[in-house]
């Protein structure tokens, strides 16, 4: 009988505001062919981006736009995920190892060999007193979507004022770290959710964090900007980037990181937008694919902080939800609900 494994299949798009839907079917698992692996992934890390996939089409695809293949109905779901090697033909990759990869929502996932980032034991230290889950945000794509954002994008430095939202969150909560704790960032503000991730974000390095659901939020965003500021970091787009246009200096820089804000909602159009035109504002977006070739860099620098006691990479900077397959949909909408503090993954509860 032909080996199977349960797949989580997109069924509908998102569209017009409405959520995607998918749908379980048991798939076969063909032999594998040389330089691949069968993995069981483990953890499976829960990121905005995926929607993204979702929403493309084939048209969005053109040689001058690169960006990622769209998920269509009938396709798989991926998810980047830390995987246990059951079977390989793949040298690199042998059987018993723990790796960061590209897989899909699914119990068993054939990668090849470029689908693998890494090998834990590749980046793991010896000695390191640090869960493997930090790998796959502080210490893996989020610390290094904040690192570059910051550095190579936003160019902040000491004399910056910076304002962050999405500030609770995994590329924002690291953001916030690096920007006060490694930059030297002379004032740092968070924009979170609800009061407890403010007070998450303050203890992280933040000088304050906002509230964007309070009703003084406005008036307190002035408050705290009222000398403007010079760099804003926008993982969340929409009414608070509108916002933000206006309590920027002249030549502040947008370093454009995200939007979740309208991943599941219309989209908006800027009303503030000509303050880019008198204010020389600077906007620029960025893909965290460009910096991979800074990750082990950036990872070690990031390694370094932590063990010297400059950054917090703790179990409270992580949230980390048990779930069995079934529920592996459900908990990834879990961040569009706000439901994580720092990097949201979800630990596979193998049946």
């Amino acid at each position: 009988m032909t080996p199977q494994t349960r797949q989580w299949i997109l069924q509908t798009k998102p569209q017009a505001g409405n959520k995607p839907t998918f749908t379980l079917l048991a798939t076969p698992i063909p032999p594998l062919l040389p330089n691949q692996a069968l993995v069981k992934p483990l953890y499976f890390s829960n990121d905005p981006a995926q929607h993204v996939w979702m929403t493309l089409s084939p048209r969005d695809q053109h040689p001058a736009r690169p960006y990622a293949a769209p998920i269509e109905p009938g396709d798989p779901i991926p998810s980047f995920a830390i995987a246990q090697v059951i079977e390989s033909l793949c040298t690199r990759i042998p059987v018993g190892r723990l790796v960061y990869a590209r897989v899909t929502w699914s119990d068993l996932s054939i990668i090849n060999s470029q689908d693998c980032l890494y090998t834990l034991d590749d980046v793991l230290p010896t000695d390191a007193k640090i869960g493997i889950t930090h790998f796959m945000g502080a210490l893996g794509l989020s610390g290094l979507t904040a690192h570059y954002g910051l550095y190579d994008i936003a160019c902040a430095t000491a004399n910056d004022s910076i304002v962050i939202s999405g500030a609770a969150g995994a590329v924002g909560s690291m953001a916030v770290q690096i920007a006060k704790k490694m930059i030297g960032c002379k004032y740092v503000i968070g924009i979170a959710g609800t009061d407890e991730k403010c007070r998450f974000v303050e203890g992280l390095g933040a000088d304050e964090c906002l509230n964007y659901r309070s009703g003084s939020f406005e008036e307190d965003l002035q408050r705290v900007t009222k000398d403007c500021v010079d760099v804003y970091f926008d993982n969340v787009g929409g009414w608070i980037l509108d916002l933000m246009l206006k309590r920027l200096k002249s030549y502040g820089r947008v370093a454009a990181c995200g939007a979740i804000s309208q991943y599941q909602t219309p989209i908006t159009g800027l009303t503030n937008y000509v303050d880019i035109v008198t204010m020389r504002l600077q906007i620029l977006g960025f893909n965290v694919v460009d910096a991979i070739h800074k990750s082990s860099a950036v990872t070690n620098a990031i390694l370094e902080a932590w063990s010297k006691g400059i950054l917090v990479l703790s179990d409270d900077t992580e949230t980390v939800v048990d779930a069995t397959l079934e529920d592996v949909p459900s908990t990834w909408m879990g961040i569009f609900r706000g439901e994580n503090k720092g990097k949201m993954i979800t630990r596979v509860v193998h049946g």
